[in-house]
Order: C-alpha cells, then structure tokens, then sequence
C-alpha cells in the first residue's frame, strides 16, 4: 500500500547510519549537499502516537552514561548475555574489564555495527533459539530498558524459561525499567486505561519501528512497575531480590534463580 513502510532491519539500519555520521566513515544520509542529517529513531504506537529520538545514544561511551548503567555493569559477574546488544556500549566496556560477555540481539545489522565497534562474541537469535544451544551463563543483562522484552503476561514466562535453560546456579538477571505511570498526560493515561480495559497490563506498549522508507512488524514491548514485574516472576524460576530506586522512575531490578 502506498505510504506504508517496507518491512526490514529497521534498527540496524539506523545504528549503521548512526555509526557513520558519528565517525565520518562510511554513506551517511544527507538532507541535501554536503550535511549529514542527525539520525532519528521513529516509534510509532498503536493509538497513532508518533514519538522520535536521535539514534546517537546507542554509541555512547562510558562517560555518557546515566547512573544506573554504571551501577548495573558493577553487579555483573560470571559469564554474561548482554541481551539486546544493540551497538555493543555495554559489552565493549565489560570486554575491557575482561569479563566473557556474549552480545545477543536479533538485528543482524546492529550485530554487523557492534562487531565493527570491536565486540567480539555476538549471536544473533532470540532467547529461545540460542537457548537450544546449550551454552551456559552468569549474568543476564536486560539494559537500555530492555527489560520491556518480556513483552507482557503471555510472554513472560517464556521469555524467562528460556534465560532459566541458560542459566548457572546462582545466575541472576540485572534488566533496566521504567515505572510509565508517573504522568498527567491523557494521551498516556488514556492509553493505560484502555489496555487495562483489553486485559494487559497499563505499560504493555503495541509498537513498530520506523527509518527512513523502512518498518518493522508491530510488536509488545512492556513498561512496568517494580510490583507488576513483581507478579510477572511470582510463579517462575527467577525471584525479585532487589529493586533500586535511586533514580526513579528508572529501576533496576535484580532477580535470582531459584533453588
């Protein structure tokens, strides 16, 4: 149809432009003559909300980084799946500390970008394709507020079997999230109100991604409270041990395999 998107590799397109314009290497997109043209993620919801946001942040170095990043990367041990590893800022800073981290993400391009960065061990997969690999991890890392990959209750407790089947005795999850339900705004509240009424938890966003001509397939990615994930884990192999707070309403969580 026309005006709609072509579906493909949205994100690793739009890292690779990110990585081009940041580096002066390689075709970067052009608003006209010679300027490069910042590169804009697109998210666009299902109630018809369009929100963008420069793509830059995805390559930024240690220094860059918000607190609870810092933080999270000093709970880390063992061998770690850096899940959703995008363009690899956290696995290239745990590579330097010489943890083993694994990058995990299912763009190939992202994972294309992040080899280019210098990240050495990357799969592309799902959780529950590399899962049926039999390799064995430490540390879960669910940053950048991928701790929206759990997706909601019908995902859920699949989303964290699969970790479960890769992970060692003691292993635990460290992920990034967000409490969505500090805001006035009706075009939000509204939103929450209506997924409350379908069934779904309030943050339980229905999305695609959007760059340049490209689309991606819609898609559930979950914000939620510390109490609703709480109840997400309640019944499944992983328990909520820790919750900081310190830079509300961004959290991170900690959670421990059970037994």
């Amino acid at each position: 149809m026309l005006g709609e998107p072509r579906i493909g590799d949205v994100f690793g397109e739009l890292l690779r432009d990110a990585l081009a314009v940041a580096t002066g290497v390689g075709p970067r997109p052009l608003v006209g003559g010679r300027l490069p043209r910042p590169v804009i993620e697109i998210i666009e919801r299902d109630d018809g909300l369009i929100n963008g946001a420069p793509a830059a942040h995805y390559l930024d170095g240690p220094e860059q980084w918000q607190p609870y990043d810092h933080r999270a990367v000093g709970r880390v041990r063992g061998e770690v799946l850096d899940i959703g590893v995008g363009a690899g800022r956290i696995a290239l800073l745990l590579q330097e500390r010489g943890v083993p981290v694994t990058g995990l993400d299912v763009s190939p391009g992202a994972l294309a970008v992040a080899r280019k960065r210098g990240v050495r061990d990357l799969v592309c997969a799902t959780v529950d394709e590399h899962a049926r690999e039999g390799r064995r991890y430490d540390t879960f890392l669910l940053l950048g507020n991928n701790l929206g990959l759990i997706e909601g209750r019908e995902r859920a407790p699949s989303f964290l079997a699969a970790l479960a089947a890769m992970a060692r005795p003691g292993a635990q999850i460290i992920a990034h999230g967000t409490d969505p339900y500090g805001t006035n705004d009706p075009v939000h509240t509204s939103y929450h109100r209506r997924n409350r009424e379908r069934g779904r938890l309030g943050g339980q966003l229905r999305l695609r991604l959007r760059y340049r001509e490209l689309g991606t397939d819609w898609f559930d990615y979950l914000v939620c409270t510390p109490q609703e994930l709480a109840g997400l884990v309640e019944d499944g192999p992983w328990r909520l041990v820790d919750v900081d707070l310190t830079d509300a309403p961004y959290y991170l969580a900690t959670l421990h395999l059970a037994g």
